[in-house]
């Protein structure tokens, strides 16, 4: 069997583990596809959750990728004609959520899965809220500026995905524990693509600490021309490191409060993201003429200490059902 029969079967798995009607497997099947095509960690780390909560997850992230495209098209199109765009994906998603269904693949799988796992809709206002903040701010003066963007950008994403994930501990500090590794995540993106992101008009590292080790945007600018860093860039970007790692410390603590059998997966999903930037650095910060990633064979090495955990735990809750019911 070849990996696109292998790959069909295991979506197949899934589908039918959550239970997803006939009528709604083309929309999860779309989002499924999305995710493994453009979240290649995510998607892999999803692999270790059991397979009735993996088609949730793809539609979750179905839906950002579609707008996040929406924002990042380099085209001819212009700001106010992708702020139509989201006007108009706005109104779909707000039908969508009053009505239960969509005609939209990815909103027709998302509805669902906010229906099923009772996800706060308010999460996806903030969402596109700050996706709008994309199409004219193109800077921050200070880390508070930032951190209002990243709320929507990223910290609803974690808050989006609790539910889905089941949780074990205290709901508030669960909350805030994925809060902090959906910004840990997001920070972690900004690091990696300092270059892309100026390309596209933007900087996302807050101006005043960069400004505390004399760089500024016609800097990065002149490293992104050059293709690598300098030496006041390096420690400014070396900064930025030091601030990123003590969000992933920050939520380090909210994995135990998951429930038992989705740990591996957002263990591994934070362990390869903080990897990220340990490349960032020992590539001496060189974010403008590459783009960093983890090797592939470290990907799948990591995945495969989680999943024989994952096997054993199934097996010895496997057995403890087992006697209990005997």
């Amino acid at each position: 069997m070849d990996a696109g029969a292998w790959s069909a079967v295991g979506a197949r798995r899934e589908l039918d583990s959550a239970g997803v009607p006939p009528g709604l497997r083309p929309a999860y099947l779309r989002s499924r596809t999305l995710n493994a095509e453009h979240g290649r960690t995510y998607f892999l780390a999803t692999r270790l959750l059991p397979p009735d909560r993996r088609p949730a997850v793809h539609a979750l992230y179905g839906f950002a990728r579609w707008v996040d495209d929406i924002v990042d098209e380099l085209g001819e199109d212009s700001a106010a004609l992708r702020a139509e765009r989201l006007d108009l994906l706005e109104e779909r998603l707000s039908l969508a959520l009053k009505s239960g269904t969509s005609e939209h693949p990815v909103l027709a799988a998302l509805v669902d899965t906010v229906e099923r796992h009772q996800v706060d809709p308010v999460l996806f206002e903030d969402f596109l809220a700050s996706m709008r903040m994309d199409l004219t701010v193109t800077s921050y003066t200070t880390r508070a500026e930032l951190e209002g963007y990243i709320h929507g950008s990223a910290a609803v994403i974690g808050l989006q995905l609790l539910p889905v994930l089941g949780t074990v501990g205290p709901p508030v500090e669960a909350r805030a524990a994925a809060a902090a590794l959906g910004v840990a995540f997001q920070l972690t993106n900004f690091l990696r693509d300092v270059g892309e992101d100026l390309d596209r008009g933007r900087v996302y590292l807050p101006a005043d600490e960069l400004a505390a080790f004399g760089v500024d945007r016609e800097r990065l600018l002149w490293c992104r021309a050059r293709g690598r860093a300098d030496g006041p860039v390096r420690r400014a970007l070396a900064d930025q490191v030091a601030r990123t790692r003590a969000h992933y410390r920050a939520a380090e603590p909210g994995i135990a409060l998951l429930a038992p059998e989705s740990r591996p997966c957002v263990r591994t999903a934070a362990v390869l993201y903080a990897e990220i930037l340990d490349h960032v650095v020992a590539s001496g910060y060189d974010v403008f003429g590459r783009r960093i990633a983890v090797p592939v064979s470290r990907r799948l090495a990591v995945a495969a200490r989680a999943a024989g955990v994952v096997l054993v735990s199934r097996a010895v809750r496997g057995c403890l059902t087992s006697g209990i019911r005997g």
